[in-house]
């Protein structure tokens, strides 16, 4: 009843707080991030521990689903060279760059671990990428790339997670073993997505049953997510392929009236969990702080600053190299690259700045193995949690507050 008072008491504040953000023309996850940090400080107020396994069930797939319905298909396909490259090519790059860092600047970091603490934070979040840059006037063209590899790169980082986990407990890596692992994910995932579609497209006889209708559709899914998960393949790339599909039949099936109605419902919950999101982020810091000695408080606020700028600096160079690469193969006429799918200045420099971590990198840290399969305590686990959470707050709140100022200075434009 006391954890259930507090709920209430969060949501209450983010409603009132997302209000406020919107009177004073401020992000509302940074007003809700730091309301987070200061009810964690407050010494009447109950631990709230995040649950990774509920993050990743409850939070995770309508918040996926709800962004992938929203992205029109013939813009992802448009742009799934750019898509496909930072949601894979780039989670990989971040993870080594991270890695290396860390284990020149972390007392007692071994390569392993260094390697955990890269894939935590190798991929962006799509709820801050999307709650940011909501309403900053970006072109149709950043908001597709930006929501497109939110989408996929979880995928990237949680495969890229579970082979240095393993390397920690010393289990061997294999490089082949590990790319046919990831490419079974991604194609599992799609596979169980697109079956479930396939099975939703059942609905259109029944399509003035709004409510039987809606209501299956805010259940779908969370079951999606299971079923890939009970195969053992990506939930996040089912619940993707899902939304893309639903949104396909959405346009060609359902009437104007059930489609608003459904929108009004997701709105509402979107927003909800959008903003428990961010206030649970903000809670964190407070308690990880408890878990590092105070002398040691410092060094590592430091550490997480220069693996913060080192994270932006590779992001873009890649985007860039990527802008230099499209130009190149559609002046060559090499690859069949559409004029749309190039890359200006604007365009890159804002996709650079936009790579925030979130809830994702956040639940992935906490969820670390306490012991290893031999019982002894897993190596610096509250020093890389410190980190990470250190980096998500660094990247939300930094890159959160500079990226209005930067649209401003570039001057808005519709297209890229």
């Amino acid at each position: 009843m006391e954890n259930y008072t507090v709920v209430l008491f969060i949501l209450a504040i983010m409603i009132g707080l997302s209000a406020l953000a919107d009177k004073i023309k401020l992000p509302y996850p940074i007003l809700l991030i730091i309301a987070g940090i200061g009810i964690g400080f407050a010494p009447s107020v109950p631990k709230i521990e995040i649950n990774p396994e509920i993050i990743f069930l409850i939070f995770l797939p309508p918040l996926l689903y709800d962004a992938a319905f929203n992205i029109p298909l013939k813009d992802f396909k448009t742009h799934i060279n750019t898509i496909g490259t930072l949601a894979i090519s780039l989670v990989f790059l971040t993870t080594v760059g991270i890695a290396a860092v860390a284990y020149y600047l972390v007392p007692g970091m071994t390569w392993p671990l260094a390697f955990v603490l890269g894939a935590i934070l190798s991929a962006t979040d799509a709820v801050a990428a999307m709650s940011i840059t909501k309403g900053l006037g970006l072109s149709h063209k950043t908001n597709t790339i930006l929501e497109g590899e939110s989408l996929i790169n979880d995928a990237s980082a949680l495969v890229a997670y579970r082979f240095a986990v393993a390397a920690v407990t010393g289990t061997a890596f294999v490089l082949w073993r590990a790319a046919l692992e990831f490419v079974l994910l991604l194609g599992g995932g799609f596979v169980v997505g697109f079956i479930i579609a396939r099975v939703s497209f059942l609905l259109q006889f029944i399509k003035n049953n709004t409510i039987v209708i809606i209501s299956f559709l805010l259940l779908l899914p969370f079951v999606t997510y299971l079923v890939a998960e009970e195969f053992h393949v990506s939930g996040v790339i089912a619940v993707v392929t899902l939304g893309l599909s639903i949104a396909f039949v959405s346009n060609k099936v359902f009437p104007e009236h059930l489609k608003n109605q459904s929108k009004n419902i997701w709105d509402i919950i979107i927003f909800m969990l959008n903003g428990l999101i961010f206030i649970l982020i903000g809670l964190q810091f407070p308690y990880v702080l408890k878990n590092i000695p105070t002398e040691n408080v410092g060094p590592y606020l430091i550490y997480a600053l220069l693996i913060t700028v080192v994270t932006l600096l590779i992001r873009m160079l890649r985007v860039f190299m990527q802008k230099m690469n499209l130009q190149k193969a559609f002046s060559m006429k090499r690859r069949k690259i559409s004029e749309e799918a190039l890359l200006d200045f604007r365009n890159s420099l804002i996709i650079s700045w936009s790579g925030m971590r979130g809830i994702v990198s956040l639940a992935i840290a906490i969820g670390l193995p306490k012991t290893l399969e031999d019982g002894t305590p897993f190596p610096l686990r509250n020093e890389i949690i410190f980190i990470s959470v250190a980096v998500v707050l660094f990247t939300l709140i930094g890159q959160g507050l500079t990226l209005p100022l930067i649209v401003k200075k570039l001057g808005k434009k519709t297209d890229g």
